[in-house]
């Protein structure tokens, strides 16, 4: 008999301290609650800080591979895992590095969210109705070169922080626009913020945008069992090919890379685009395979992608 979480024994959920971050535990916890017929006492929300959370490096708008990658955001709350004091964590998937620590297993996802990318702006409709030369913010690599490479003439600057500091900066002139994840204004019922959301054949999104993952140690199966029942299998498989595309292609918070698969039947179609920091050069590519290959498939895409690069494609690396 699995020993079920209780108000006397919760069951501890890590997450960042941002609105976003709080969000997701709390859907997380909500699932957990409905699956296994549990109080809301029975889970504990721990708020851990993370290194990329600190407010000077946030204010100082830099890029995220000189301040350290994507593991600014998720290694205080694995190591948390680690040693115990939570039992579980979760994630904004586009955030998490493809490998784990050894003795942590990610194979949970929540229903994937909106994947789109949402435009936001005081004054402009769309992207395509920025007038030539505007300043715009970002500090996704991914979105600043496929940017330069759509709008050369625009001015890109860094933009870091949560949805209400990037606000802030957009009414303070620092940009006349700025992007963000369409999932995570739903999940912040702050939907009403984007002017408008941007296809993806305009805009191809992050690997595993819009996707929540639980994180979990490996030696831990009441925990595994208490999740596989809020696992959901089609963003399982979309992750999958996604997340294997990214692997191959050493994808990090470095490289300007785009991806995406859909659910078509019993088939995976993955698109994927990489491109050079500067947006000068974009090389994309698309495939299908039987959802059972969902490794290889973003596997193969990756590679057949980086055969087409010249050299010196990745000497930014």
């Amino acid at each position: 008999m699995t020993k079920m979480p209780s108000i006397t024994d919760p069951l501890k959920i890590g997450t960042r301290g941002s609105p976003l971050a709080l969000a997701q535990a709390h859907e997380t916890r909500a699932r957990l609650m409905a699956a296994h017929d549990l109080p809301e006492a029975a889970f504990e929300i721990v708020v851990i800080k993370t290194t990329g959370d600190n407010a000077a490096l946030i204010a100082a708008d830099k890029p995220l591979k000189e301040l350290g990658g994507k593991g600014l955001f998720t290694k205080e709350i694995e190591e948390a895992m680690l040693e115990g004091r939570i039992d579980i964590a979760v994630h904004s998937m586009k955030d998490m590095p493809v490998a784990q620590p050894e003795g942590l297993v990610l194979d949970c996802y929540l229903p994937r969210e909106d994947v789109r990318d949402a435009f936001v702006s005081p004054g402009v409709a769309r992207l395509a109705d920025l007038p030539q030369g505007a300043t715009v913010g970002s500090s996704s690599l991914r979105r600043r070169a496929q940017l330069a490479n759509k709008r050369p003439d625009l001015k890109l600057v860094e933009f870091r922080g949560n949805v209400q500091t990037r606000l802030k900066k957009l009414d303070e002139g620092v940009a006349v626009a700025t992007f963000l994840a369409m999932a995570g204004l739903n999940r912040l019922g702050m939907s009403h913020v984007a002017r408008s959301a941007i296809e993806v054949d305009e805009m191809l999104p992050a690997v595993a945008q819009g996707c929540i993952g639980i994180e979990r140690r490996l030696a831990d199966p009441m925990t595994e069992r208490l999740l596989a029942a809020i696992h959901d299998a089609p963003a399982g498989h979309r992750l999958t090919a996604e997340r294997s595309y990214l692997a191959t292609l050493d994808g990090s918070c470095e490289t300007p890379i785009a991806g995406l698969a859909m659910l078509e039947g019993d088939q995976l179609w993955l698109r994927g685009e990489i491109l050079r920091p500067d947006g000068s050069e974009a090389i994309s590519g698309e495939a299908r395979a039987p959802i059972a290959d969902a490794a290889e498939l973003g596997a193969d895409l990756a590679r057949r992608l980086l055969a087409q690069a010249p050299k010196g494609f990745f000497d930014w690396r």
